[in-house]
């Protein structure tokens, strides 16, 4: 018997009729085969927009509002579509129950809307679920320390899934949404992108980090840590579509066995696995900043105190006086934030000017193969320079390089970079 998690995002529980589906998806994965039933544990989202609309709320009721009851709030549109998925299964004959955070219970720690898992006591569940019954969970919510209701932040029941996966140990965690995979970019921008049937957790670590929307960051990194397979898949399928065993999804797995279906020959060998751009970042420059030990600390010491997220940062060469400019990218929502707490300081810091600029974009390029594949760098300089692109900034990792450009060239950038790398799809003949 294996045990599955399955997750299922808004927009595939929006509304009666989605839920229906999602029901009769969830009663193929846990019907018997082979004599065996599998065991299954569901996470769901609230129903798409349903959060906002409590966000709203909200704010309505108090523009100052108290985060604990904000939590309070915005984590019932979960509980909902949990008890209607319960309902609907049981209404097929399938024994279900739902399960919220401070039953299982889930705790978590740090600050409220943006909380993160501590550890999950799962001893009732894992009872629950193998005397045949299918839980329904509400993700995206626990409780903290104080018995009060947390919530982790959008996309949070991504993280919920892969966190109940590892606390039960889940053969595979199936996240359902409204693609069919991971793709080697966004196929809205490019036509000819591909279906990644495996990628390791360390490339769609970094392709979360850098912009592609499909799993949220702190899921993956959860995954990693506890070696939890996890599965990408459509939840818009037809009702008489064959279980997640035999879905063409993406596999999320480790290094270790993308080593070995690269062995096997079930994994082309390729220097880039994919694409992301990133159009929420806002480049920072600060002239003439005093060219002396400390300076930079200055800089950036407040913005971590602050909470604000430092990316690409770039020095230029000291200048003959002493001086030198620092040019750094923040996300897009925190750029006031971080251009008040850096003018309150500009006496103290010694800058002369402080320049924004929010309308460029980050591209980056992600892949194992770089760890062996030398020019993967001087390959996407050149080819943006081919067109007339121009390089801002620059950000690198063992797996990834990024450069920040013009927002309006974004589209045209992300076309080439796919065609340079060889990541186009074969036309149809």
């Amino acid at each position: 018997m294996a045990r599955i998690v399955m997750k299922f995002g808004g927009t595939s529980v929006a509304g009666t009729e989605r839920i229906r589906r999602v029901a009769n998806i969830v009663r193929a994965q846990a019907a018997a085969k082979n004599g065996e039933r599998n065991s299954v544990a569901v996470v769901v989202s609230a129903m798409a927009g349903e959060t906002d609309r409590l966000v709203n709320f909200c704010r309505e009721a108090n523009a100052l509002y108290d985060p604990a009851e904000y939590d309070v709030v915005v984590s019932s549109g979960e509980q909902v579509t949990a008890g209607l998925l319960a309902l609907t299964l049981q209404s097929m004959g399938c024994k279900a129950r739902s399960w919220l955070g401070w039953q299982l219970p889930l705790k978590t720690f740090s600050a409220h809307a943006n909380a993160r898992v501590g550890e999950i006591h799962a001893e009732r569940l894992l009872e629950s679920m193998d005397a045949g019954e299918i839980a329904i969970i509400p993700g995206f919510q626990g409780i903290s320390d104080e018995d009060r209701i947390t919530t982790m932040g959008r996309g949070g029941s991504d993280t919920s899934a892969v966190a109940i996966a590892a606390a039960i140990g889940a053969d595979r965690c199936d996240i359902y949404t409204d693609v069919d995979g991971v793709y080697t970019t966004d196929p809205r921008i490019v036509a000819r992108a591909r279906k990644i049937k495996h990628i390791a957790f360390e490339e769609m670590l970094e392709l979360a980090s850098v912009g592609a929307k499909v799993l949220q960051t702190r899921s993956v990194s959860l995954a990693m840590k506890h070696n939890v397979p996890v599965q990408v898949l459509s939840s818009f399928i037809e009702d008489s579509s064959p279980s997640a065993d035999t879905l063409p999804g993406t596999m999320i797995v480790s290094e270790a066995e993308m080593a070995k279906l690269l062995e096997e020959g079930q994994v082309e060998r390729q220097s880039v696995t994919g694409i992301a751009h990133d159009k929420n970042e806002a480049r920072v420059v600060l002239t003439r900043v005093p060219d002396k030990p400390g300076a930079v600390a200055d800089i950036f010491t407040p913005l971590g105190d602050a909470g604000i997220n430092v990316d690409m940062i770039i020095q230029n060469v000291g200048r003959d006086k002493g001086e030198t400019d620092v040019t750094f990218t923040v996300p897009q929502a925190e750029l006031a934030r971080a251009q008040a707490l850096l003018e309150d300081r500009q006496e103290k810091l010694g800058f002369n000017r402080l320049i924004t600029d929010s309308k460029v974009a980050k591209i980056s390029v992600v892949g194992m193969g770089m760890k062996s594949h030398a020019g993967v760098a001087a390959m996407m300089f050149q080819s943006l320079a081919d067109r007339g692109i121009n390089v801002q900034a620059i950000s690198t990792s063992e797996i990834k390089v990024s450069v920040l450009i013009d927002e309006d060239e974004t589209e045209l950038a992300v076309r080439v970079l796919h065609t340079a790398y060889g990541l186009d799809a074969p036309e149809e003949v």
